[in-house]
């Protein structure tokens, strides 16, 4: 059954959209999708990710939209703090840096399985809701947890983030035949209706388009990673998301492109309706975020498959004398037709020696 709203979060809905019509009135009429979606996920105490409604849980019934790997099992993050201890080492470091951090049962996790190896656990999440129920996860470790409001200025050790490349804002393009558009809002009727602009703007490979080719660009992320290189002085990083080389993102046949909507556990993909009540994403495109990253100075040091990097942090191992319930939960997280595949792992490193143990068997960086 669809999650049924309460007042509060209709009335948070009505600010937010309104929010938007007047920033649309601000930009001549036409507002950049990318703004439109910064806005609908981050605007503060009105968007999505703003606001205190439950995003993370295992089914609907919970009043949750989707569910995120270390929700799924805790031997995720067991197997993740393997590859994140053998990288603190490498860095003669003992703190780690987790962006985005949802819940907190990523951190919990890691927390509790590296133990005194993590001297300071740092979060930095844009959302003040969620770092409320993410202080009230983490209490035990309330001595070694804080949370940061903006980039500290030097990272030294160990940078993770899950599910956090996929939630940054994207501009869209439009393909008509012979030129390209860019995708934005505007207000009709009412309603919020799309609307294309000439650009400039090209997708980063040179494809086959088909003529209504629709697809993302993602210079949001590419910054991010770029500012990452810049403060990241000697340590390394791990993202895990769902994504793709450019090679497959740009297909012809992917011509409606990948922006997607979670609500209440179901799929959509109209982000111009329910604006504040679902999740919007985009898939990453691993070729540009590496590229990003290796032009601003960081090394890449893997990049292959979910399946294939829990499998190498010893996931198969945490599994032995697990009950059924533990194991079926964990195998989503491996296999093909969940998990497995479709979500990927991509590393980067400065000023260490490490070879790194998640990338050890499969590593797939020669098709970024």
């Amino acid at each position: 059954m669809p999650r049924m709203h309460s007042a509060g979060a209709e009335s948070l809905s009505a600010r937010l959209q309104a929010r938007l019509r007047k920033l649309i009135a601000q930009s001549g009429g036409w507002l950049a999708f990318d703004r439109f979606m910064a806005t609908a996920l981050y605007e503060p105490g009105l968007g999505y990710y703003a606001r205190g409604s439950r995003q993370f849980g295992a089914m609907p019934s919970s009043g949750s939209d989707f569910v995120t790997a270390p929700e799924m099992s805790p031997l995720f993050g067991r197997a993740l703090a393997r590859q994140v201890g053998q990288a603190l080492d490498a860095a003669g470091a003992a703190e780690v840096f987790e962006f985005g951090a949802g819940s907190g049962a990523l951190a919990e996790q890691l927390l509790q399985a590296l133990g005194e190896r993590v001297a300071t656990y740092s979060i930095i999440d844009l959302s003040g809701t969620l770092r409320a129920a993410q202080a009230g996860r983490l209490a035990p470790f309330a001595g070694r947890v804080r949370w940061l409001d903006a980039w500290p200025e030097e990272l030294h050790g160990v940078v993770v983030g899950n599910e956090v490349l996929d939630a940054m804002p994207v501009q869209l393009l439009h393909f008509e035949g012979r030129n390209w558009f860019e995708r934005g809002v505007v207000e009709a009727g009412g309603a919020f209706a799309w609307a294309d602009r000439p650009t400039d703007l090209r997708p980063p490979v040179d494809a086959a388009f088909v003529p209504g080719t629709v697809t993302e660009i993602h210079p949001q992320a590419e910054a991010f990673v770029r500012t990452l290189a810049e403060r990241l002085q000697r340590g390394a990083a791990f993202f895990i998301d769902y994504g793709f080389p450019d090679s497959e993102y740009y297909l012809p046949q992917r011509h409606g492109g990948t922006l997607m909507c979670h609500r209440a556990h179901r799929a959509d993909g109209d982000p111009l309706a329910d604006v504040g009540d679902k999740d919007i994403t985009a898939h990453v495109n691993f070729s540009g975020i590496a590229l990003a990253a290796q032009e601003a100075g960081l090394d890449v040091i893997g990049y292959t498959s979910q399946a294939h990097f829990l499998m190498n942090c010893g996931l198969l191992e945490l599994l032995q004398g697990a009950d059924i319930r533990s194991t079926a939960a964990a195998q989503k997280l491996m296999t093909e037709h969940e998990m497995g595949e479709l979500f990927k792992v991509i590393g980067f490193a400065r000023g260490i020696d490490l070879d790194p143990v998640g990338f050890s068997s499969g590593d797939r960086s020669h098709t970024l």
